[in-house]
Protein backbone atom coordinates (compact mmCIF):
# COMPACT_ATOMS: atom_id res chain seq x y z
CA UNK A 1 0.00 0.00 0.00
CA UNK A 2 1.77 3.38 -1.10
CA UNK A 3 -1.13 5.70 0.75
CA UNK A 4 -4.24 5.92 2.15
CA UNK A 5 -6.29 8.33 1.47
CA UNK A 6 -9.49 10.65 1.62
CA UNK A 7 -9.81 14.26 1.32
CA UNK A 8 -6.86 16.30 2.13
CA UNK A 9 -5.55 13.47 4.85
CA UNK A 10 -3.35 10.58 2.99
CA UNK A 11 -1.51 8.10 5.24
CA UNK A 12 1.62 6.03 3.88
CA UNK A 13 2.21 2.30 5.17
CA UNK A 14 4.57 3.79 7.21
CA UNK A 15 3.11 5.92 9.69
CA UNK A 16 0.10 3.20 9.76
CA UNK A 17 2.75 0.66 11.18
CA UNK A 18 4.23 3.63 13.27
CA UNK A 19 0.59 4.10 14.90
CA UNK A 20 0.27 0.66 15.46
CA UNK A 21 3.76 0.68 17.27
CA UNK A 22 4.04 3.87 18.89
CA UNK A 23 2.85 2.70 22.43
CA UNK A 24 5.27 -0.16 22.68
CA UNK A 25 7.85 1.58 21.09
CA UNK A 26 7.91 4.58 23.61
CA UNK A 27 7.54 1.60 26.28
CA UNK A 28 10.92 0.11 24.91
CA UNK A 29 12.70 3.41 24.49
CA UNK A 30 12.75 3.79 28.73
CA UNK A 31 13.51 0.43 28.64
CA UNK A 32 16.83 -1.03 28.24
CA UNK A 33 15.89 -5.11 28.64
CA UNK A 34 15.27 -6.35 25.10
CA UNK A 35 11.40 -5.75 23.73
CA UNK A 36 8.76 -8.90 25.25
CA UNK A 37 7.91 -10.45 22.47
CA UNK A 38 4.09 -10.18 22.41
CA UNK A 39 1.48 -13.40 21.00
CA UNK A 40 -0.68 -13.12 18.42
CA UNK A 41 -3.54 -12.34 20.12
CA UNK A 42 -1.97 -9.45 22.37
CA UNK A 43 -0.99 -7.81 18.89
CA UNK A 44 -4.46 -8.33 17.60
CA UNK A 45 -5.91 -6.64 20.71
CA UNK A 46 -3.04 -3.72 20.33
CA UNK A 47 -4.31 -2.81 16.38
CA UNK A 48 -7.96 -3.39 17.68
CA UNK A 49 -7.45 -0.81 20.47
CA UNK A 50 -5.13 1.59 17.66
CA UNK A 51 -8.48 1.40 15.76
CA UNK A 52 -10.85 2.42 17.74
CA UNK A 53 -7.98 5.28 19.29
CA UNK A 54 -7.81 6.63 15.56
CA UNK A 55 -12.13 6.73 15.21
CA UNK A 56 -12.00 8.07 18.70
CA UNK A 57 -12.87 11.75 19.05
CA UNK A 58 -9.34 12.29 20.08
CA UNK A 59 -8.31 10.75 17.44
CA UNK A 60 -7.74 11.14 13.36
CA UNK A 61 -10.35 13.38 11.29
CA UNK A 62 -10.50 11.21 8.87
CA UNK A 63 -10.62 8.19 9.90
CA UNK A 64 -14.08 8.98 11.68
CA UNK A 65 -15.63 10.18 9.04
CA UNK A 66 -15.51 6.80 6.84
CA UNK A 67 -17.92 4.78 6.58
CA UNK A 68 -18.76 0.93 5.19
CA UNK A 69 -19.70 2.72 2.29
CA UNK A 70 -16.68 5.09 2.01
CA UNK A 71 -14.06 2.15 2.66
CA UNK A 72 -15.07 -0.07 -0.21
CA UNK A 73 -12.70 1.15 -2.56
CA UNK A 74 -9.76 0.51 0.29
CA UNK A 75 -10.77 -2.71 0.58
CA UNK A 76 -10.98 -3.85 -3.31
CA UNK A 77 -7.08 -1.76 -3.80
CA UNK A 78 -5.80 -3.31 -1.26
CA UNK A 79 -6.94 -6.79 -2.05
CA UNK A 80 -5.29 -6.32 -5.40
CA UNK A 81 -2.10 -5.16 -3.96
CA UNK A 82 -2.17 -8.43 -2.00
CA UNK A 83 -2.46 -10.33 -5.28
CA UNK A 84 0.09 -8.29 -6.84
CA UNK A 85 2.51 -9.11 -4.03
CA UNK A 86 2.10 -12.81 -4.26
CA UNK A 87 2.62 -12.55 -7.85
CA UNK A 88 6.13 -10.73 -6.87
CA UNK A 89 6.81 -13.37 -4.40
CA UNK A 90 8.33 -11.22 -1.78
CA UNK A 91 7.78 -12.58 1.69
CA UNK A 92 8.42 -8.84 3.13
CA UNK A 93 5.83 -7.50 0.80
CA UNK A 94 3.06 -9.98 1.51
CA UNK A 95 3.13 -9.65 5.12
CA UNK A 96 2.64 -6.20 4.36
CA UNK A 97 -0.12 -6.25 1.82
CA UNK A 98 -2.18 -9.00 4.42
CA UNK A 99 -1.62 -6.09 6.77
CA UNK A 100 -2.96 -3.64 5.27
CA UNK A 101 -5.88 -6.00 4.36
CA UNK A 102 -6.46 -6.86 7.78
CA UNK A 103 -6.44 -3.74 8.69
CA UNK A 104 -9.59 -2.78 6.62
CA UNK A 105 -11.20 -5.69 8.15
CA UNK A 106 -10.53 -4.29 11.63
CA UNK A 107 -11.84 -0.61 10.38
CA UNK A 108 -14.70 -1.98 9.23
CA UNK A 109 -14.96 -3.79 12.80
CA UNK A 110 -14.63 -0.86 14.39
CA UNK A 111 -17.17 1.11 12.54
CA UNK A 112 -19.82 -1.64 13.41
CA UNK A 113 -18.84 -1.43 17.06
CA UNK A 114 -19.47 2.38 16.96
CA UNK A 115 -22.75 1.90 15.76
CA UNK A 116 -23.69 -1.12 17.96
CA UNK A 117 -24.21 -3.22 14.61
CA UNK A 118 -21.56 -5.96 15.45
CA UNK A 119 -18.08 -5.98 16.51
CA UNK A 120 -14.76 -7.76 16.05
CA UNK A 121 -15.85 -10.67 17.93
CA UNK A 122 -18.70 -11.11 15.96
CA UNK A 123 -16.65 -11.21 12.69
CA UNK A 124 -14.24 -14.19 13.89
CA UNK A 125 -17.42 -15.48 15.61
CA UNK A 126 -19.23 -16.42 12.40
CA UNK A 127 -15.56 -17.02 10.36
CA UNK A 128 -15.15 -19.54 13.11
CA UNK A 129 -18.79 -21.20 12.86
CA UNK A 130 -18.46 -21.43 9.04
CA UNK A 131 -15.18 -23.05 9.21
CA UNK A 132 -16.36 -25.74 11.40
CA UNK A 133 -19.47 -26.27 9.37
CA UNK A 134 -18.25 -26.10 6.10
CA UNK A 135 -15.47 -28.69 7.23
CA UNK A 136 -17.46 -32.01 8.68
CA UNK A 137 -14.37 -33.84 6.97
CA UNK A 138 -11.97 -32.07 9.38
CA UNK A 139 -14.03 -31.27 12.79
CA UNK A 140 -16.65 -34.05 12.12
CA UNK A 141 -17.19 -37.09 11.04
CA UNK A 142 -17.93 -37.03 7.64
CA UNK A 143 -15.65 -39.18 5.13
CA UNK A 144 -14.38 -36.61 2.35
CA UNK A 145 -11.44 -38.13 0.50
CA UNK A 146 -10.99 -35.50 -2.27
CA UNK A 147 -10.88 -31.99 -3.18
CA UNK A 148 -14.03 -31.98 -5.60
CA UNK A 149 -15.62 -33.94 -2.96
CA UNK A 150 -14.68 -31.18 0.00
CA UNK A 151 -16.27 -28.91 -2.78
CA UNK A 152 -19.75 -30.52 -3.25
CA UNK A 153 -20.27 -30.46 0.51
CA UNK A 154 -19.41 -27.06 0.66
CA UNK A 155 -22.13 -26.31 -1.82
CA UNK A 156 -24.61 -28.86 -0.52
CA UNK A 157 -23.56 -26.97 3.09
CA UNK A 158 -24.57 -23.88 1.93
CA UNK A 159 -27.62 -24.23 0.69
CA UNK A 160 -28.42 -25.95 4.00
CA UNK A 161 -27.60 -23.16 6.11
CA UNK A 162 -29.06 -20.33 4.52
CA UNK A 163 -32.77 -20.45 4.17
CA UNK A 164 -32.67 -17.64 1.91
CA UNK A 165 -30.55 -18.91 -1.06
CA UNK A 166 -32.81 -21.54 -3.29
CA UNK A 167 -29.65 -21.96 -6.22
CA UNK A 168 -26.33 -23.10 -6.54
CA UNK A 169 -25.76 -19.57 -7.92
CA UNK A 170 -27.11 -17.90 -4.66
CA UNK A 171 -24.06 -15.55 -2.72
CA UNK A 172 -21.87 -14.85 -5.51
CA UNK A 173 -20.89 -11.41 -5.26
CA UNK A 174 -22.68 -9.30 -7.65
CA UNK A 175 -20.23 -6.72 -7.89
CA UNK A 176 -17.33 -9.49 -8.53
CA UNK A 177 -15.24 -8.74 -11.65
CA UNK A 178 -16.98 -10.08 -14.74
CA UNK A 179 -13.79 -12.71 -15.64
CA UNK A 180 -14.08 -13.92 -11.78
CA UNK A 181 -17.98 -13.77 -11.75
CA UNK A 182 -17.84 -16.17 -15.05
CA UNK A 183 -15.48 -18.23 -13.63
CA UNK A 184 -17.10 -18.87 -10.27
CA UNK A 185 -20.91 -19.66 -11.76
CA UNK A 186 -19.73 -22.23 -14.27
CA UNK A 187 -17.12 -23.59 -10.96
CA UNK A 188 -21.08 -23.99 -9.16
CA UNK A 189 -23.39 -25.29 -12.27
CA UNK A 190 -20.00 -27.94 -13.11
CA UNK A 191 -20.43 -28.94 -9.21
CA UNK A 192 -23.52 -30.60 -10.03
CA UNK A 193 -22.60 -31.57 -13.61
CA UNK A 194 -23.36 -29.28 -15.49
CA UNK A 195 -20.35 -29.32 -17.89
CA UNK A 196 -18.78 -30.80 -20.67
CA UNK A 197 -17.09 -33.86 -21.28
CA UNK A 198 -14.21 -33.35 -23.18
CA UNK A 199 -11.92 -30.13 -23.54
CA UNK A 200 -12.79 -30.30 -27.46
CA UNK A 201 -16.06 -29.77 -27.22
CA UNK A 202 -15.29 -26.28 -25.14
CA UNK A 203 -12.81 -25.52 -27.99
CA UNK A 204 -15.73 -25.76 -30.28
CA UNK A 205 -18.31 -23.73 -28.17
CA UNK A 206 -15.33 -21.06 -28.21
CA UNK A 207 -15.09 -20.87 -31.91
CA UNK A 208 -19.06 -21.09 -32.47
CA UNK A 209 -19.29 -17.74 -30.18
CA UNK A 210 -16.31 -16.19 -32.34
CA UNK A 211 -18.40 -17.25 -35.54
CA UNK A 212 -21.33 -15.97 -34.54
CA UNK A 213 -19.75 -12.55 -33.00
CA UNK A 214 -18.86 -11.73 -36.87
CA UNK A 215 -21.86 -12.57 -38.13
CA UNK A 216 -23.10 -9.96 -36.26
CA UNK A 217 -19.95 -7.44 -37.03
CA UNK A 218 -21.10 -8.19 -40.83
CA UNK A 219 -24.10 -7.05 -40.16
CA UNK A 220 -23.17 -4.00 -38.35
CA UNK A 221 -25.61 -5.33 -35.33
CA UNK A 222 -24.10 -3.32 -32.54
CA UNK A 223 -26.27 -4.96 -29.85
CA UNK A 224 -25.69 -7.97 -31.26
CA UNK A 225 -22.22 -7.71 -31.58
CA UNK A 226 -22.04 -6.51 -27.91
CA UNK A 227 -24.14 -10.16 -26.61
CA UNK A 228 -22.02 -12.35 -28.61
CA UNK A 229 -19.06 -10.57 -27.78
CA UNK A 230 -19.84 -11.65 -23.80
CA UNK A 231 -20.69 -15.29 -24.85
CA UNK A 232 -16.56 -15.53 -26.10
CA UNK A 233 -15.37 -14.15 -23.10
CA UNK A 234 -17.82 -17.06 -20.78
CA UNK A 235 -16.58 -19.55 -23.41
CA UNK A 236 -12.90 -18.55 -23.27
CA UNK A 237 -13.57 -18.57 -19.34
CA UNK A 238 -15.10 -21.78 -19.43
CA UNK A 239 -11.95 -23.24 -21.51
CA UNK A 240 -9.63 -21.85 -19.03
CA UNK A 241 -11.82 -23.56 -15.77
CA UNK A 242 -12.49 -27.00 -17.98
CA UNK A 243 -8.14 -27.05 -18.38
CA UNK A 244 -7.66 -25.66 -14.65
CA UNK A 245 -6.21 -22.36 -15.79
CA UNK A 246 -6.92 -18.77 -13.94
CA UNK A 247 -8.45 -16.65 -16.88
CA UNK A 248 -7.86 -13.59 -14.82
CA UNK A 249 -4.13 -13.97 -14.14
CA UNK A 250 -3.90 -15.22 -18.04
CA UNK A 251 -5.49 -11.70 -18.94
CA UNK A 252 -3.50 -9.90 -16.27
CA UNK A 253 0.13 -11.27 -17.43
CA UNK A 254 -0.76 -10.65 -21.10
CA UNK A 255 -1.40 -7.25 -19.87
CA UNK A 256 1.82 -6.82 -18.31
CA UNK A 257 3.89 -8.45 -21.13
CA UNK A 258 2.04 -5.74 -23.43
CA UNK A 259 2.51 -2.79 -21.73
CA UNK A 260 6.66 -4.16 -21.15
CA UNK A 261 6.80 -4.20 -24.92
CA UNK A 262 5.12 -1.15 -25.12
CA UNK A 263 7.60 0.80 -23.07
CA UNK A 264 10.01 -0.68 -24.91
CA UNK A 265 9.23 1.01 -27.84
CA UNK A 266 9.06 4.62 -26.47
CA UNK A 267 12.36 3.81 -25.24
CA UNK A 268 13.81 3.05 -28.02
CA UNK A 269 11.94 5.96 -29.72
CA UNK A 270 13.21 8.29 -26.86
CA UNK A 271 16.54 6.92 -27.53
CA UNK A 272 16.68 9.02 -31.00
CA UNK A 273 15.21 11.84 -29.14
CA UNK A 274 11.86 11.73 -30.73
CA UNK A 275 8.04 10.93 -29.35
CA UNK A 276 5.86 8.44 -30.75
CA UNK A 277 4.16 10.99 -32.51
CA UNK A 278 7.18 11.62 -34.82
CA UNK A 279 7.58 8.13 -36.33
CA UNK A 280 4.99 5.71 -38.07
CA UNK A 281 3.36 2.81 -37.46
CA UNK A 282 5.82 0.89 -39.34
CA UNK A 283 8.74 2.05 -37.57
CA UNK A 284 6.39 0.82 -34.03
CA UNK A 285 5.92 -2.24 -35.44
CA UNK A 286 9.54 -2.67 -35.80
CA UNK A 287 10.49 -1.51 -32.38
CA UNK A 288 7.68 -4.12 -31.08
CA UNK A 289 8.99 -7.30 -33.11
CA UNK A 290 12.30 -6.30 -31.46
CA UNK A 291 10.88 -6.25 -27.90
CA UNK A 292 9.38 -9.90 -28.46
CA UNK A 293 12.94 -10.93 -27.98
CA UNK A 294 14.26 -8.85 -25.68
CA UNK A 295 11.62 -7.86 -23.01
Amino acid sequence: MQSFRGNQFAFPSAIWYRLFMVSKNTENNTNSNPPEELSVGQLFEELCQKMAQLRSPQGCPWDREQTHLTLKKYLIEEAYEACEAFEDGDPKEIAEELGDVLLQVVFHAEIGTQAGTFGVADVIRTLIDKLVQRHPHVFGDVPLETAQEVLQQWEENKLKQSDRKESILDGIPKNLPALLKAMRVQERVQRVGFDWNQVAEVLAKVREEISEFEEALQQDNREKMQEELGDAFFALVNLARFVHLDPELSLARTVEKFCRRFRYIEQEVARKGLTLRDVDLAEMDYHWEQAKTKV
